[in-house]
């Protein structure tokens, strides 16, 4: 698959979640992602930011693309992660972890704590040991969802479909 078979193929398959992607499908589309956000920065940077002002914040352009490109590159990451023979839920590991730390710390109370100053209480007794291993697994997750969308297309068919590199008889 080429990189623009790959951005046409995401872009058709806007909010199909269901079916896989292979590797290069999701790796060009997301190296468009990025070459595509650059020059959205570049246009609002020329566009909308003075030259004497430097604003931390993004522009128009780049938050339009953002937007456009939000759902396809969830659902082909989501594809990605059925090639390899994982739910797509695997995808949101992350965002899952720390929301359960968050909760974890609004039922002890430590975000009370936290909020008034008192960041000692984040890591005093059992409650902090948990909390210390909570951030650990959080800083460890997004690369384990990378090294999941960075295996090889599982071979034949699976649970969610036929292999998208085999060409069919």
């Amino acid at each position: 698959m080429t990189f623009t078979d790959a951005i046409r193929t995401c872009f058709r398959k806007y909010i199909t979640f269901s079916g896989r992607a292979s590797r290069p499908e999701y790796w060009y589309f997301v190296l468009f992602i990025v070459l595509g956000g650059i020059v959205a920065s570049a246009i609002d940077g020329a566009l909308f930011r003075p030259a004497a002002r430097v604003s931390d914040s993004s522009g128009p352009v780049s938050n339009i693309f953002s937007l456009v490109t939000f759902i396809p590159l969830l659902a082909a990451g989501w594809r990605r992660m059925h090639d390899t023979g994982r739910s797509g839920l695997y995808l949101l590991y992350p965002i899952l972890v720390w929301v359960g730390i968050a909760s974890f710390a609004a039922m002890t109370g430590v975000t009370g704590e936290v909020m008034s100053g008192n960041i000692g209480a984040l890591y005093s007794g059992i409650v902090g040991i948990i909390m210390i291993v909570s951030i650990l697994i959080a800083i460890f997750s997004p690369l384990i969802v990378i090294w999941w969308l960075t295996r090889p297309t599982q071979p034949g068919p699976n649970t969610y479909g036929s292999n998208p590199n085999e060409v069919p008889a």
